[in-house]
């Protein structure tokens, strides 16, 4: 099992960044998968990027080569630096791990873009 907290949410303009970081209650350093979702109003909760112990990452087509995800082992944090952010970017966005069958998800931070 582990807790996840989310911070780093706010308002910015189009064009601006954000860094979003989540911070784990325990190691990560075994939890093979981890990732940011976001859900929009209205809308489901979609994967945004998600990086492996191995430092493999995977992002979602709209926000290739905008947004990064990395993870630090020694600190137990994953974090989600978006650059060149949009109005469509806005969401509330959510930390995830999976162990095993299990999923667990932060509360989540909202992120608004706008002008």
């Amino acid at each position: 099992q582990v807790l996840l907290v989310e911070s780093g949410g706010g308002l910015v303009q189009p064009g601006g960044s954000l860094r979003l970081s989540c911070a784990a209650s325990r190691s990560i350093s075994s939890i093979r998968r981890m990732g940011w979702y976001r859900q929009a109003p209205g809308k489901q909760r979609d994967l945004v990027a998600t990086v492996t112990t191995d430092g493999t990452t995977d992002y979602a087509d709209s926000v290739k080569g905008r947004f990064t995800i990395s993870r630090d082992n020694t600190q137990n944090t994953v974090d989600l630096q978006m650059d060149s952010l949009k109005p469509e970017d806005t969401a509330v966005y959510y930390c995830n791990a999976q162990i095993l069958f299990n999923t667990f998800w932060g509360q989540g931070t909202q992120v608004t873009v706008s002008s």
